[in-house]
């Protein structure tokens, strides 16, 4: 008796010491088990909020792939990759700054987010379009000659700024409007022998190696070293409203009228910008816009506020098409405006050679209509909107309709039958970047194979003369309630003789002349169905679309040359940096 006692007081301890020695174990499973249970809670909420955004991006049955993605993987991991018909292209990413070799993208359903996303669209496939370019060697090699720039040194504009002191803000350094803009102006200003300074307040984007190469001077402090730099210059040109934070703190730390040497280029248009900037806009010398109607918008919202800017000086400056692509288009330049008549004339041969060559390694074929919209990807471009319409065409969801255009009565359909290619950019963007709005465009494109086999891709790049050479039409498709403020991808399209599909709203509107130049139709949904049908019009009509790119051209050189643009600058920046 007394044995089994000790035995099950042995069994008791050993117990307990078992329990002691695993409960560090314990411990970690319970620690393990609270966090499964906290990351199961934030996956659901995360798939509660995802049904809300679909009204968002503009498509309502955004559908879960379920059955497909499974498939899809399965013949993803047992996926043998074909040999393709047309060349490998390379492509530098901007994530990770490594040049890799990009063909067409994945088939695999889109249920990614983030850089797997990225990394889908780089795999191979035809489920959500082809990868193409940029096409920087092939320019090299077909054009060889590039303009250097340089300055008219008997115009006005090199009167006004030479020996002056400028200082250019940038608000960022992506490729786009803006930037790029302010980049060519600091370019024009070194010169025509001004000394330049340029203030970048979010160094986001991929511009700075091209500021190094065209020897514009950075300043490395965007605050005290920038204020120093501004107040030292005879003019300092703020490129964007976004720039508004800065001016008002140059403001505060030099309040005296030195610092009053400000011409702000307003190159937004949208209510949004107007609130960040309207405490700062009667603290400049000179408001710069850059079209009128722009211009009587901002000054309209100002007197809703009771804003005083009488005593503002007001000008206006549109953009214009850069040196590099007026070249290439065949358009004089500023600096050229002297040179004979012939220049262009000979380089046509050239375009159409690199036109050619872009197009075959595309993998085009002389029946396929490039329809092209570059940009950052964003709910603002309307780029879903876009292939919305274009999935109406393809899907032949469209009843048939006469054509009729006035100017486009004489029209003629071709014999061979035309076929739809998109062309949209730039891919990777670092501009605006919405991951759930470029998901919500693959995912379109992903459901209606017929409209993934007219889709391709592009990446950003500030290399462009090649894509408007190999395209045949141009989209701007802005979905913002004023539209595009200006669209200077739309002056250049129209300098390479492409006539121009856009939204009626906005400085569209004013640069293109609709059934002359292009066609508009109406923002939002309800003008998806129109742009099919322009579209469609296009697509069948040869001689429309030569007709409209021969006027869109014409108007670029009466409107939209480089010199049209410094005329205007000069006599702001005289009056601007003349007044007492």
């Amino acid at each position: 008796m007394f044995q089994q006692m000790e035995g099950r007081i042995c069994s008791v301890s050993n117990a307990k010491q078992l329990f002691r020695s695993n409960r560090f174990i314990l411990v970690l499973l319970l620690i393990t088990s609270s966090t499964y249970a906290a990351f199961y809670l934030q996956y659901c909420s995360r798939s509660s909020h995802k049904g809300d955004n679909e009204a968002f991006l503009g498509r309502e049955g955004v559908r879960k792939q379920d059955d497909r993605v499974d498939k899809a993987v399965s013949e993803e991991n047992n996926h043998t990759l074909p040999k393709q018909e047309g060349r490998v292209h390379k492509a530098v990413s901007e994530e990770n700054n490594h040049t890799q070799r990009v063909i067409p993208i994945e088939n695999s359903p889109v249920v990614m987010s983030g850089k797997d996303l990225m990394r889908g669209l780089r795999r191979n496939s035809t489920s959500y379009g082809l990868i193409m370019g940029p096409f920087d060697s092939t320019e090299d090699r077909i054009l060889q000659k590039r303009p250097t720039g340089g300055c008219d040194k008997n115009g006005e504009f090199a009167r006004v700024v030479r020996g002056r002191k400028f200082v250019v803000v940038m608000h960022e350094l992506t490729m786009t409007g803006a930037p790029i803009s302010m980049m060519e102006l600091a370019t024009e200003l070194l010169s025509c022998g001004a000394t330049v300074s340029v203030v970048v307040l979010n160094t986001m984007g991929g511009l700075m190696p091209e500021l190094e190469r065209r020897k514009i001077k950075v300043v490395e402090d965007k605050e005290i070293a920038s204020f120093k730099a501004a107040v030292e210059a005879d003019l300092v040109i703020p490129g964007s409203c976004v720039c508004a934070s800065w001016i008002e703190q140059y403001r505060a730390n030099f309040p005296g009228s030195q610092s009053e040497n400000i011409a702000w280029w307003i190159m937004e248009n949208r209510r949004e910008y107007y609130k960040m900037s309207k405490h700062v806009l009667n603290r400049v010398k000179m408001l710069i816009f850059l079209l009128e109607p722009q211009s009587k918008e901002w000054l309209a919202w100002a007197a809703e506020d009771n804003i005083n800017l009488d005593s503002q000086e007001i000008s206006v400056a549109p953009l214009s098409v850069n040196d590099e692509l007026a070249f290439v288009a065949g358009i004089s330049s500023s600096s050229d405006s002297d040179s004979s008549s012939s220049g262009p004339v000979v380089l046509l041969d050239k375009r159409m050679e690199l036109r050619e060559a872009v197009r075959e390694e595309m993998g085009l074929k002389d029946s396929d209509v490039v329809v092209m919209c570059l940009g950052s990807i964003n709910p603002g471009k309307g780029q879903l909107l876009f292939l919305e319409s274009a999935k109406m065409l393809v899907e032949e969801e469209l009843p048939r309709e006469a054509n009729i255009r006035e100017v486009m009565s004489d029209s003629e359909r071709v014999p061979q039958e035309q076929t739809l290619k998109i062309l949209i950019g730039s891919l990777w963007s670092r501009s605006n970047y919405q991951k759930e709005y470029v998901e919500a465009m693959v995912r379109i494109i992903y459901e209606h194979p017929n409209l993934s086999k007219s889709v391709l891709w592009t990446p950003t790049t500030t290399r462009v003369a090649a894509l408007y050479s190999a395209a045949d039409v141009y989209i701007t498709n802005t979905q913002a309630t004023v539209g595009e403020t200006f669209g200077r991808v739309t002056i250049e399209a129209m300098a390479f003789g492409l006539p121009v599909l856009g939204t009626d709203a906005g400085g569209t509107v004013d640069i293109v002349d609709h059934n002359k130049t292009g066609l508009l139709h109406p923002l939002g949904p309800e003008g998806n169905q129109v742009l099919a049908k322009n579209l469609r019009f296009l697509l069948e009509n040869p001689s429309a679309r030569k007709e409209m790119g021969v006027r869109g051209r014409e108007k670029v050189e009466k409107m939209y040359q480089k010199r049209h643009m410094l005329e205007k600058l000069a006599d702001a920046m005289s009056r601007c940096m003349t007044k007492v």
